[in-house]
This record gives structure tokens, sequence and C-alpha cells, in this order.
């Protein structure tokens, strides 16, 4: 099985490339941009994994992973890739343009990602989109994430879009929602809200990377009738 992980390098992104490697019938191809070192050390231990430099601020890198993507034809597509901040400040006090700025770099880059994969498992009639949500979406967002959560509200609705309009061609399109995890994504959050939030939690420990690369794994094996669902990993907190 091909596979390609954007922001495969580091925090899920390379806990999701280093355990689909494991399975030695994967060829993974996964971006980077910034953590070069990792991607290298990833490569040197995994003759399956492959890196590919590509900043989805830079135009010419995104349109040249698309053109790759072409030639590389993909069975399965994770959209793991995000720049910017989880937490950045109160709704109220962000500028406009940061919301349209983070919105241009990771939502338009994934779209047309997204497109150039579809466009190669409709030719194969054949194909998986997994994309990586949050939590935050069914619960109360933390303070100060309103340009994530916003960002990530509109890419659950677009995977509905996926799943609807290419299930006739084998096409699947499922979504990962995982709780609060420790990585370089959310290095910033003050370790005295993370000691409260593992206090507060059903499991009293917080999700881990690999928990979430093992239900990531799954749907790349799930079969097509598993289609426009969302796994949410929260240990039950929003049960209703």
């Amino acid at each position: 099985m091909i596979i390609l992980v954007t922001g495969g390098s580091s925090g899920l992104g390379e806990a999701i490339t280093r355990h689909l490697a494991q399975d030695v019938n994967n060829t993974v191809y996964f971006t980077y941009n910034n953590s070069l070192a990792n991607a290298k050390k990833i490569e040197d231990d995994f003759n399956n994994a492959i890196a590919i430099k590509c900043d989805f601020k830079n135009e010419h890198e995104v349109k040249g992973l698309t053109e790759r993507i072409a030639q590389l034809a993909p069975d399965v597509l994770i959209n793991n890739a995000y720049f910017g901040a989880f937490i950045k400040s109160y709704f109220h006090k962000t500028p406009p343009e940061d919301f349209l700025a983070e919105f241009k770099d990771n939502i338009i880059p994934t779209i047309v990602i997204t497109q150039a994969a579809i466009n190669v498992f409709r030719k194969k009639k054949n194909g998986k989109i997994i994309t990586i949500l949050t939590s935050a979406l069914l619960n109360v967002p933390p303070t100060g994430t309103s340009i994530y959560v916003a960002n990530k509200a509109y890419l659950q609705k677009m995977t509905k879009v996926w799943a609807s309009e290419n299930a006739k061609y084998n096409i699947t399109s499922n979504t990962v929602s995982p709780s609060f995890m420790q990585t370089t994504f959310t290095q910033d959050m003050d370790e005295r809200i993370i000691d409260q939030m593992i206090e507060n939690h059903p499991l009293k420990k917080l999700l881990t990377t690999q928990e979430v690369a093992e239900s990531v794994a799954y749907l790349t094996n799930a079969s097509a009738h598993v289609n426009g669902i969302d796994v949410v990993i929260n240990a039950g907190t929003n049960i209703q």
C-alpha cells in the first residue's frame, strides 16, 4: 500500500509515519518542512519511508507535491499537517487577517493536495482519505483556539463532501478527532493547565500520539463501508 502523510516528520505525524512504516508492505511518503533532522532519522530507521519537502506556505512546493501525487499514485492520503499555533489569543483580540493567513497556510494546501489525490483515486476506483481533526469540535474548545478550531471545523465539513461525492468510486473519507496530546504543536501550554487536565481526565493520563496512530492505521485498512465517520478519541468525555 502506498501512503502519503502530510506533516509526517514530527509530533503526531511522526508517530503515524513510523507506525505505518513498520509494515514492510507499505511504502510511506511523508512531508516535512522544518524537521529535516527528524525526516532523515525516519528514513534511516525505515527503508520504506521517503521524505518529501513541502512548505504549505510555499505555493511552488505545494504545486510540486500535487504533481508528484499523480506520479506516486497513492492508495491512502492522510491529511495531518497544520502550521500555526494551537492557542493564540481571545477571539475578540485576534486580528481578522490572522484568520485569513492561517486559512491560506493550512486549508487551501490541504484542499489542493486532496483534489490531486482524489483525481488519482478516481482513476484507480479506489482510495482512502483520512483527515486529522480535534475532539475540541465536540466539546468546549480551549480558550484562545478560535483560529485552529475554526479551520478544523471547515475541514470537518469538507471531509463529508469528499465522502459523499466519491463513494461510488470506492473512495472513503474518514476523520480522527483526538483529545489533547503533548507534542511540539502544544509545547507552549502552561504546565499547570496540563497538570489540571490530567487530574480531570477520566483515565488520569493524556492521550499519546501512538494511540492515535493505531486508530489511523485501522482506517487505512478499513472496509469501504466505513465511510464518512469520525473516530473520536477522548475517553468518552462527549457521551450524551
